[in-house]
């Protein structure tokens, strides 16, 4: 059963600074369709994010497509759209997933895929299927996070 998120427990937000990613290599993905124009002028490449990131950790397990080992991290960043996590030794670029997130007490399941990788950095997962009431949960926790 699904509990009302605590606003006493969110961490505070910020934006983070595109210009500290290194350039992905490849041509770009059909995946980054969900990107908008970044703020930030000092940035060279063009951010098309369909919604803004925020800056939070948040526990997340990860379980590649093909794989029985899941992956425990903390996201880095999140959006209604998908997350970074740091990695030591990142996905490949296309490779689908399962991820659990926990958005203070409530477990989150949804399916997406790799959309970025970054050598001895991370990767940034895009969302693509959200699990019952897993998209409306994740909705409700960024508006916490933003003040809505």
């Amino acid at each position: 059963m699904l509990t009302p998120l605590s606003a006493s427990r969110l961490s505070p937000i910020s934006c983070i600074d595109a210009t500290h990613f290194p350039k992905p290599k490849g041509p770009a993905m059909d995946l980054h369709e969900h990107v908008q124009p970044s703020t930030n002028t000092a940035a060279t490449e063009v951010d098309r994010r369909r919604f803004p990131r925020r800056t939070v950790n948040v526990q997340i397990e990860i379980r590649p497509d093909g794989s029985d080992v899941p992956f425990r991290l903390e996201t880095t960043d999140l959006s209604r759209g998908g997350c970074y996590v740091q990695m030591i030794m990142p996905l490949p670029e296309g490779k689908r997933l399962e991820a659990t997130l926990w958005l203070d007490s409530i477990a989150i399941h949804v399916r997406g895929a790799v959309v970025t990788r970054h050598p001895s950095f991370g990767n940034g997962i895009m969302f693509s299927v959200f699990e019952g009431e897993s998209e409306r949960v994740l909705n409700t926790y960024i508006d916490r996070l933003v003040g809505k």
